[in-house]
């Protein structure tokens, strides 16, 4: 085996045992064939007021721009599925991937792990670690690498595991072997498209982000736009129809992360008890959680709108 091909079995057994659900490894090179798909959404405002997502233009394409000399970009999956949907409760929602802790702290303390592994294995290296916290074009490397392919909901579907999994990268400067795509298994089925309740997927594989419940309820600090009411179905923070209804998904299995479980009154608060949240309680159900993106006040807004 040669020194490049030992380093790669290395990584995807490391990979493995800290609980990722895929690892998979593509050249780190320019992305020459999203820019104009990129260039393009930006154009027709699909970013809405997430101006942060028009900076870093050239490093979003090109991984050597965040760091020097990349040659390989290794893309990491990590289930969230919970054990319980608590969106079947009959009250308001919260999306699967914020039910525990914030996954940011979770996955990054693994990719911590992961980079000091990698370089105590092969020596000195340079790189840096990624969870949705920079300019990565994270599910397109995904699908360079042959993580998945990328649904008509834009995010990244396995046959396997269905897509209620978190992406979390490792770019650096050394050689290894590389992963192929896979092919698109979304075929005829239009299931995300059609139960999407505020139209935000325009085409196959492209999301008006300034539609989406997700944005509305979290990333939007305005008021909420009176031409989206009663269109959220309960849903108060984040949203998973698309996800929800893609027929991959009948292959989640619940995940094994001790962090990602609920806090108790997740699982018992009625839309009246939500309808009185009072700061305190906000503060203590969603102390580590994603949650705490909105602000207490930013839920209070969404809770008053689906009233």
């Amino acid at each position: 085996m040669s020194t490049k091909s030992a380093h790669t079995a290395f990584i995807k057994s490391k990979a493995k045992e800290l609980g990722f659900i895929s690892c998979g490894i593509a050249r780190a090179e320019h992305l020459a064939d999203i820019a104009p798909q990129l260039e393009n959404w930006l154009a027709k405002n699909n970013h809405g007021h997430m101006s942060y997502m028009a900076n870093h233009f050239d490093k979003r394409l090109d991984p050597t721009k965040l760091v020097p000399g990349a040659k390989s970009v290794i893309s990491l999956a990590y289930n969230y599925y919970p054990i319980k949907d608590l969106a079947k409760n009959n009250s308001y929602k919260i999306a699967k991937y914020a039910y525990g802790e914030d996954y940011h702290f979770v996955i990054k303390d693994k990719l911590k792990e992961f980079f000091a592994a990698i370089e105590e294995e092969v020596g000195a290296i340079e790189g840096r670690i990624f969870t949705d916290s920079a300019p990565v074009m994270e599910r397109q490397w995904a699908a360079r690498s042959g993580l998945g392919w990328l649904g008509k909901h834009s995010l990244l579907l396995t046959k396997q595991k269905g897509s209620f999994f978190f992406l979390a990268e490792i770019i650096l400067d050394l050689e290894l072997d590389y992963d192929s795509p896979i092919a698109n298994h979304c075929g005829t089925c239009t299931a995300c498209v059609d139960a999407c309740p505020t139209e935000a997927i325009t085409k196959a594989g492209v999301v008006d982000g300034s539609r989406c419940i997700s944005y509305f309820t979290i990333e939007l600090k305005d008021e909420l736009p009176t031409s989206m009411k009663g269109k959220f179905e309960d849903w108060m923070f984040g949203c998973d129809i698309c996800q929800d209804v893609c027929p991959w998904n009948r292959f989640s299995v619940a995940h094994s992360e001790p962090r990602f479980t609920p806090h108790p009154a997740l699982k018992g608060l009625t839309k009246n008890d939500w309808q009185e949240l009072t700061h305190e309680v906000f503060s203590k159900v969603f102390q580590k959680s994603a949650v705490k993106r909105t602000k207490f006040s930013g839920l209070k807004r969404n809770i008053e709108f689906l009233k």
